[in-house]
């Protein structure tokens, strides 16, 4: 019992955030709780995820377990670090 409450305090806790992380970037923003639920949350969870992976994939390059390559329009591709590769010229 103890732990669904702890559950479901980080649960409200992690909305409480995600909605007020979305109306600091968006002050003038205003919905319903169904606008809210398909379009802010979802919005703010891509990106406290997309800032995760990106955390991971680092640290996976720093192991050497990936490699990444800067393309020429900036982006950074990743893949397999296969032992023996030489790295882009």
């Amino acid at each position: 019992m103890i732990e669904r409450k702890a559950s479901d305090d980080a649960g409200r806790n992690e909305v409480a955030s995600a909605v007020l992380t979305y109306l600091q970037r968006h002050p003038n923003a205003a919905d319903t709780l169904d606008g809210i639920v398909s379009w802010w949350l979802p919005q703010q969870r891509y990106e406290m995820e997309r800032q995760h992976i990106k955390r991971t994939l680092g640290e996976l390059v720093e192991r050497g377990e990936l490699r990444c390559d800067r393309l020429p329009d900036g982006a950074v591709l990743y893949a397999l670090n296969h032992p023996g590769r030489k790295p882009p010229e």
